[in-house]
């Protein structure tokens, strides 16, 4: 997929998150691998209004060198795109469900969304919960690196979600699953409710695991 292809996914696929509530105002940010570099959505832009021939442009080095400076989190997404080389594309998101999951006490930080489905499972393995840094801060690229490319999904504590794919279609649909699944973890609080015990889990991370 050339370049301008790809500016007019990111474009659509912004669109189709903010008008179904995925994004809200100027939050969220997307970016996809390029041969030489990547793209990123600019910083302070709004998902649902992206000019496709705005979109920020980033050489190999990570310098910026065409479109509107690219967003603030670009420490995030350069860390997970260079410690998973089989992703191509990060989504982060302020979605209301698996950001809300991301503000509560008592997570398994190591596999903190429940399998209480096997969408999750195959769509985004474990997910990682890390701690709390202020938005655009690099430290959150730098706890990335050290997971070694390890998870393809986590939540960043008190901030939202974050994840990978093999391309933008397929990172858009683990972040979405993400989210139905934070979603059903509130709507069972309480309840006694069955997930996949280990066993079932291990299998579906064997026979389809997440990029």
């Amino acid at each position: 997929m050339n370049e301008a292809h790809l500016r007019e996914e990111l474009a659509y696929w912004g669109k189709s998150m903010f008008d179904r509530g995925l994004t809200a105002g100027s939050s969220g940010n997307i970016s996809v691998r390029l041969g030489d570099g990547m793209l990123i959505t600019p910083t302070n832009s709004c998902l649902g209004r992206l000019d496709p021939s705005r979109i920020s442009r980033l050489d190999g080095s990570g310098r910026h060198v065409d479109g509107d400076a690219p967003s603030k989190e670009l420490p995030l997404h350069r860390a997970l795109l260079e410690t998973r080389p089989d992703a191509n594309a990060v989504v982060h998101l302020h979605s209301t469900y698996a950001t809300a999951l991301s503000c509560l006490n008592g997570l398994d930080e190591d596999d903190c969304v429940d399998p209480v489905t096997p969408y999750v499972v195959m769509r985004n393995g474990k997910v990682k919960l890390l701690p709390y840094v202020p938005p655009g801060d690099p430290g959150a690229g730098e706890m990335i690196r050290k997971l070694d490319g390890c998870y393809s999904a986590m939540l960043l504590a008190n901030h939202g979600p974050v994840v990978s794919g093999r391309d933008l279609s397929s990172a858009i649909f683990a972040a979405e699953e993400l989210e139905e699944t934070a979603k059903l973890m509130f709507v069972l609080r309480g309840a006694d409710a069955r997930r996949l015990d280990a066993g079932q889990a291990a299998e579906l991370r064997k026979r389809f695991p997440a990029m």
